[in-house]
């Protein structure tokens, strides 16, 4: 089965947003950059945020002007988007993206991790799956998966993930800022994990893409 990598933007004191979930700075590096991105076809994978042949892509920038990464980040954003089989996160990202409208930035499969049952009548062409245990959502992300990553959105989900020794990897797109307070990368885990020296370190402009394997 695939690898299973907790992977997130971060600032540089190890938060992902602030205490209001604004990502502020964090993500301008996506949309800065002179080589366009399209979430989920990539390389040529051809799945995730295009939906059904017709349907209106969802504009994961936010802004109407697409992802455009820098020429030093292209190649390592497309690689790692086109390997996502499931992505698996929590219900508070859920409820502020609603869930993407269905339409994940990348692979076809999203586990949501969370006691409520997904909203009725939301979107019951898109394959989102919503398991209220940490083990479950990774089996379950796994399987849909097949060879494919399954890609853990940091935070207090992606923290339970790691905590139960679930995760293979940490990604990390580290961005030169401060926040002071927030939400972590990590979530409340308060326990000691070790981490293998990063076998990816890539400078792109305004962000330090980083990746390490748990060790074991």
């Amino acid at each position: 089965m695939g690898t299973v990598i907790l992977h997130s933007v971060v600032s540089v004191d190890g938060f992902i947003a602030d205490d209001e979930g604004d990502v502020g700075p964090l993500h301008e590096w996506y949309f800065s950059g002179d080589v366009p991105i399209l979430p989920g076809s990539g390389s040529g994978s051809g799945s995730g945020s295009g939906g059904a042949e017709g349907d209106e892509p969802f504009d994961h920038s936010g802004s109407g002007g697409g992802i455009r990464v820098s020429r030093a980040s292209a190649d390592y954003v497309r690689s790692t988007w086109d390997s996502i089989g499931a992505i698996v996160m929590g219900r508070t990202l859920f409820d502020q993206v609603n869930g993407w409208e269905g339409k994940p930035p990348a692979g076809e499969h999203v586990v949501v991790v969370s006691h409520r049952p997904k909203p009725d009548g939301w979107h019951p062409e898109a394959s989102y799956h919503f398991v209220d245990d940490v083990t479950d959502a990774i089996d379950t992300a796994r399987a849909l998966a097949g060879d494919g990553t399954v890609a853990v959105n940091a935070g207090d989900v992606g923290g339970q993930i790691l905590a139960a020794g679930l995760v293979d990897e940490v990604a990390m797109d580290v961005v030169p800022v401060v926040f002071g307070s927030g939400r972590r990368y990590f979530g409340g885990v308060d326990g000691q994990h070790l981490l293998e020296d990063p076998h990816v370190v890539i400078q792109g402009e305004r962000v330090l893409h980083l990746r390490f394997r748990v060790r074991r």
